[in-house]
C-alpha cells in the first residue's frame, strides 16, 4: 500500500471565483462592498511593526473586552478565533463527540458536513420545506448536537427569537449553535436566550457587517462550560490563533459604532431596491436577512444568467449542486453603483 493511500480524502467547500483580474464586479462572495471604520484604518496604521516580535494575547484579550462591552456581556463568555470558520470548526471539535448524528439543514452552510467527514463526526442532515425555509419541529430528534445557521446561507431566510427557543426546548441535552454570520442585516440574534439555556451557543463574524473579511475575525458567546470546552480545543493546537494586528483593528472597529451602523444601513437599503426591480423583472425570491439575496426566474436557466454576468465581468454565486437549488443565484448586495450595472446587465439579457 502507497502513504497515497493513507491521504484525507475528503471534497472541501469550494468558495466563489477569485478571478485573477481587477476590472470586475464581484458579487459572489458575500463581502461588504463598503471599507472598514476609518478608526481601522488608523489603527493598521499606527502599528508599531516592532510589536509582531512578541507573540500576541492569546485569547485576544482586547478584543474579547471590546466585544463584551459591545454586547453588554462578560468577557469570560467570549471565544475568539481566526473568522467564524475557525470557530465554527472548534466548536463541531469541541462539542460533538457522541455516537449520535449532529443535525442541520439540508440546504444550508456547505462547511457543515465537511467538518463533520474531517473530524469523522456522523451527521444527519434535515430537509428545509419547499420554500427553502427550517422548521423548528423537523429538530425534535435525537442527536448528537443542532446547528442552525440564521439567517440561513445561501437562502438569505431568517427566523425569529421564538424560532430557536423551539429548537431549544426540543433539545436540551444538546449542544445548539446558532451561526449569526449575516444577523446585522436583518435577522434576529439568539444572544437573549444564552442566560436560559446553557447548552446554546452563538457565533458572529467581523467578516460581513463590519467589513474586515481580510482580518479574519470570527468570535463565539455562551456560557462557562461551552466556552471553556473551546478554550481547551484551541490550546491544543494553536494558542495563538488571532495576530497582533487584528486584535486592534478589530477592537477599532467595535469603537466606531456610528459608521458600522451607516453601513449597514446603506446595504439594506441597496438590498431593498436591488429586490424590488429583480421582482419586476420576474426573479421570484425570499425576502433577505441577510446581505446577499436568492434569486430564481421561471423563464431563464440560472446557469444560463450566471454564463451571461460572467462574459460582462459581473461574478455572481451558481451552485451546480445540490439540485434543490441548482437554479439559483446567490448575489452579495453590492454599492449602488455595482447595483445599477448588475441590474442593467439583468435588464439586457431579459430584453
Amino acid at each position: 500500500m502507497s502513504w497515497k493511500d493513507h491521504l484525507i480524502k475528503i471534497a472541501p467547500y469550494v468558495a466563489g471565483e477569485q478571478p485573477d483580474k481587477k476590472d470586475f464586479v464581484k458579487l459572489n462572495a458575500n463581502e461588504n462592498p463598503y471599507p472598514p471604520s476609518p478608526l481601522v484604518t488608523k489603527a493598521i496604521r499606527d502599528f508599531d511593526a516592532e510589536d509582531l516580535k512578541r507573540y500576541p494575547s492569546a485569547d485576544a484579550v482586547p478584543l474579547m473586552k471590546a466585544i463584551a462591552d459591545d454586547l453588554g456581556t462578560d468577557s469570560s463568555r467570549i471565544f475568539t478565533g481566526n473568522g467564524s470558520d475557525d470557530v465554527l470548526a472548534l466548536c463541531f471539535r469541541a462539542f460533538f463527540n457522541s455516537d449520535k448524528p449532529v443535525i442541520f439543514p439540508d440546504i444550508t452552510y456547505s462547511f457543515y458536513p465537511v467538518w463533520c467527514r474531517m473530524y469523522g463526526i456522523p451527521f444527519k442532515t434535515v430537509p428545509v420545506d419547499e420554500d427553502f425555509n427550517i422548521n423548528a419541529a423537523d429538530y425534535a430528534r435525537e442527536n448528537g448536537g443542532v446547528v442552525i445557521a440564521n439567517p440561513n446561507a445561501p437562502t438569505s431566510i431568517g427566523r425569529d427569537l421564538d424560532f430557536m427557543r423551539q429548537i431549544l426546548e426540543e433539545n436540551p441535552d444538546s449542544v445548539v449553535i446558532s451561526d449569526e454570520a449575516y444577523v446585522d442585516f436583518g435577522g434576529h440574534t439568539a444572544l437573549p436566550l444564552l442566560g436560559e439555556y446553557e447548552n446554546l451557543i452563538v457565533v458572529r463574524t467581523f467578516s460581513k457587517s463590519r467589513s474586515m473579511a481580510g482580518s479574519r475575525i470570527g468570535f463565539a458567546v455562551g456560557g462557562d462550560a461551552l466556552i471553556s470546552a473551546l478554550r481547551a480545543a484551541k490550546d491544543s493546537y494553536n494558542s495563538y490563533p488571532l495576530d497582533s494586528v487584528a486584535i486592534k483593528a478589530g477592537c477599532a472597529s467595535l469603537a466606531d459604532k456610528a459608521y458600522f451602523e451607516q453601513t449597514v444601513e446603506k446595504v439594506i437599503a441597496t438590498r431593498t431596491r436591488l429586490t424590488q426591480k429583480l421582482r419586476e423583472m420576474g426573479f421570484v425570491l425570499p425576502d433577505s436577512s441577510t446581505n446577499f439575496v436568492f434569486a430564481h426566474h421561471d423563464k431563464y436557466r440560472a446557469e444560463d444568467i450566471y454564463k451571461y454576468l460572467v462574459s460582462k465581468d459581473i461574478y455572481v454565486r451558481y451552485f451546480r449542486s445540490p439540485e434543490r437549488i441548482s437554479d439559483h443565484l446567490r448575489i452579495t448586495v453590492g454599492t449602488d453603483e455595482q447595483t445599477d450595472l448588475l441590474i442593467n446587465t439583468l435588464e439586457s439579457y431579459i430584453k
